[in-house]
């Protein structure tokens, strides 16, 4: 497999910086905007956001974990038995802002299972979508962000890794391309 880097570490957190300044010209001082990480990886993109917010905010931002396990339309088709991870929203979002973050957009499916799920916590008044990377031209569902770290291009054989310092080693985005001998 072919390994290219699309955004380094540096890159990685000036994007992250500029996410959280295009959410404040939205939502000013979030006392009516949750933001809401989608488990798994999502999470990872929902800490760094909280915590630069806050550095720049000074105060803190509400924020919680949603697991969409049962709520994936292809969770009764895999061979494994699928273990959930926790969600974790100890607060109201009735007719609340809300932001749905996520570290790669690309079908659009695991996003429709987070609205799915999110519903099952109240009536937001309105939702958006915050994502690190947009796999543009591969939806399956008609989905955007609202917010975009960065669009890349890909084709479906493509696969793009989202790589944290406290997993990996290393903050940044890959893009693997299979071998065309393959």
């Amino acid at each position: 497999m072919e390994k290219q880097v699309i955004l380094n570490s540096r890159h990685f957190e000036l994007t992250i910086k500029r996410l959280c300044y295009q959410l404040i010209e939205q939502h000013h001082d979030f006392s009516d905007t949750v933001l809401i990480g989608l488990q798994p990886r999502g999470i990872h993109v929902l800490v760094r956001l909280k915590a630069e917010l806050e550095r720049i905010l000074g105060k803190e931002i509400l924020c919680g974990n949603l697991d969409i396990t049962f709520y994936r339309d292809d969770f009764r088709r895999r061979e494994k038995a699928i273990i959930p991870s926790v969600t974790n929203i100890d607060f109201v979002i009735e007719n609340k802002q809300v932001v749905l973050v996520d570290d790669v957009l690309f079908t659009g499916r695991t996003i429709r299972a987070g609205l799915d799920a999110l519903l099952a916590f109240g009536r937001p008044k309105k939702v958006e979508l915050l994502t690190l990377i947009d796999r543009r031209f591969n939806r399956d569902l008609p989905i955007q962000a609202n917010y975009i770290g960065k669009s890349v291009d890909t084709l479906s054989k493509e696969r793009v890794s989202v790589e944290w310092k406290e997993i990996e080693g290393e903050d940044k985005v890959v893009l693997f391309t299979p071998d065309t001998n393959e």
